[in-house]
């Protein structure tokens, strides 16, 4: 963390957000592609270096250099620190964005058919030995596309990609394809809010979820997991043959806040309503989106230098909060203690507790919004990394929900990580949408003991909704749920690679540790479509006796279940308490379709 004093903060502070009336981050000829320069207009913000705002008038070979500079530099910058924007004002351009990690490309309309791209938003598979035909994408995580529509030049509009990459509010005029090519491995995925025109090809995506959203043509394949929840023209109810769960409605929604430019140039957050019962897209046939809209005067601009004081700082006095692309070196948590705060991430930026502590706590409040962080342990072990209300929190939010959507959990991979926990809902009535919580199994600090983690998610409070529950490697139970009423629509979880005995795996009931954990008390819970998968790679023979862990109870509910022997040794004995049987030993699936 910088060490400047804090009226130094303060002042550079307060020469930014002067300065934020007079820059503007933009795409002009003759310039560097995305260089600050003077702003036509007063009011455009100075969104930091590493976003690039451009409009129809920029130069198609000035975008597409900088698009393809940008690939170049994060092609393979896994675990690298480099985070960016690529934002298009409502306009056509011809241009083909490949994505690599930590990019997002945005548009900047009120809906997605403002900004155009002829061409493609596309994200290719990577070399992989392992992998027929030489190719996968199972590490092709940490990037997004938000909020504009794509009409391919080529045959397809390709997003191949794992966890961590959602596609939100974007409309496919033509093929979507979600694989890499020929079969190449892929791990998915996440759509919400979106439409597609013509064929989605599944291909080898091993899951997804796809969230209030439609499709005009034909899902093809799939291999294990597939969750359509409020989709319309989803393929219908067939699991585990083809492996499709069908929601016709979402039950409780609301969709992430994004950021646009009004009529007058003015850049602005709007902040979708809460929905019920929903199915299809917001936007669609000129729909107007229900919510409301928040000028960018009322953010605090962050940037990577400022400090946890200062960012609290403008948190504490009513300022909503729009974090820049970066890392965000904390020595403290930031602290969300207004109701309706809105807290969005901009380009992927990650923020990273340094001294022990949490990196964020929201209070126990109505209507906070969190969206579109990476959170990435330190080296001194967290508790918890983010927590929402208190631990005895039950104030009813029914009519106004805390919500996070597209946050991400690292402990290791970009360096020493350790945490207890990773996110702590308390809260009622909180809705997840899209969360990965990861204990990395491959970068840097990654061992037995040393990115130390217990269990990725606990959710204590009551009547929590969660769409893409994605939490893997934990050490013991990776999800733990004790609140009542709990609704889960689709799960994927991968159990820890690197036990390096039974005796070091074991839980208090029985070998190993279940992945999903419903508290022996709870009365009541529902979920669907839920994915276990073992890969034991230390060449010991570990057992888990059960991949879901739940009370026998007629309103503890569950449909579609799979566990699944990907590779290794050892393997899982039960998908469900009693129910299922063993994946032992070599490649197997187990499916259950209802329980009890």
């Amino acid at each position: 963390m910088r060490t400047t004093p804090v009226r130094g903060a303060r002042t550079r502070a307060a020469l930014r957000r002067l300065l934020a009336c007079s820059l503007v981050t933009v795409g002009v000829a003759g310039l560097v592609p995305g260089t600050a320069v003077a702003a036509t207009r007063p009011g455009a913000p100075d969104l930091g270096p590493n976003v690039f705002v451009y409009d129809p008038t920029t130069p198609t070979a000035q975008i597409q250099a900088k698009l393809d500079e940008l690939f170049a530099r994060q092609e393979d910058n896994e675990m690298g620190t480099d985070r960016y924007a690529v934002l298009f004002k409502p306009g056509r351009y011809d241009v083909d964005a490949r994505l690599g990690y930590y990019t997002t490309v945005a548009g900047l309309g009120r809906s997605p058919e403002d900004v155009d791209i002829h061409g493609a938003v596309r994200v290719v598979g990577q070399p992989d030995p392992n992998s027929p035909a030489g190719i996968s994408a199972l590490t092709n995580f940490w990037r997004s596309v938000e909020n504009l529509s794509v009409t391919p030049t080529d045959w397809s509009n390709q997003w191949a990609v794992s966890q961590a990459s959602p596609m939100r509010r974007v409309h496919i005029r033509g093929t979507l394809w979600l694989e890499p090519g020929n079969g190449g491995y892929s791990s998915g995925g996440f759509i919400a809010d979106s439409k597609v025109d013509g064929v989605t090809i599944n291909g080898s995506q091993q899951q997804w979820l796809t969230r209030d959203s439609e499709l005009g043509d034909a899902w093809t394949n799939g291999v294990w997991n597939q969750v359509f929840s409020g989709v319309l023209g989803a393929p219908e109810q067939g699991f585990p043959n083809p492996p499709y769960t069908t929601l016709p409605t979402s039950p409780v929604t609301r969709e992430k806040p994004y950021l646009y430019v009004d009529d007058s140039g003015d850049y602005r957050v709007f902040v979708p309503g809460l929905r019920h019962d929903t199915a299809g897209t917001t936007w669609a046939d000129g729909r107007r989106q229900p919510g409301y809209s928040l000028p960018l005067r009322d953010f605090f601009v962050a940037r990577p230098g400022d400090s946890a004081r200062e960012i609290n700082h403008a948190l504490a006095r009513g300022r909503h909060l729009l974090l820049t692309p970066g890392v965000y070196h904390l020595d403290r948590a930031l602290r969300v203690t207004r109701p309706d705060t809105v807290v969005l991430g901009l380009g992927m930026p990650s923020l990273a507790p340094d001294t022990g502590d949490a990196a964020l706590r929201v209070d126990d409040v109505d209507g906070v919004r969190v969206a579109g962080l990476l959170v990435d342990a330190g080296p001194r072990r967290s508790d918890v990394l983010v927590e929402v209300g208190g631990r005895h929190s039950h104030r009813d939010h029914a009519r106004n929900p805390i919500s996070l959507q597209d946050v991400f959990f690292r402990i290791g991979g970009p360096w020493l990580g350790r945490a207890t926990t990773s996110l702590v809902v308390n809260s009622d009535d909180t809705l997840i949408d899209n969360i990965w919580a990861w204990r990395g199994d491959h970068g840097n600090g990654i061992g037995w003991t040393s990115n130390t983690a217990d269990t990725g998610v606990v959710v204590n409070g009551d009547d929590v909704t969660a769409y893409g529950l994605f939490v893997e490697h934990y050490q013991r139970y990776q999800t733990i749920w004790t609140g009542e009423r709990g609704r889960t629509v689709f799960y994927q979880s991968e159990l820890p690679y690197d036990p390096p005995s039974q005796a070091a795996w074991t839980s208090p009931t029985g070998n190993g540790w279940a992945s999903y954990r419903v508290a022996p008390g709870v009365r009541a819970h529902e979920a669907w479509g839920l994915g276990v998968y073992s890969y034991f790679n230390q060449g010991v023979d570990i057992r888990a006796a059960r991949a879901i862990e739940a009370p026998r109870s007629p309103r503890v509910r569950f449909h579609d279940m799979v566990t699944v022997f990907l590779n290794g040794s050892g393997g899982i004995e039960r998908t469900i308490n009693e129910a299922g049987v063993p994946v032992v030993g070599s490649y197997g699936t187990s499916n259950v379709v209802s329980y009890p």
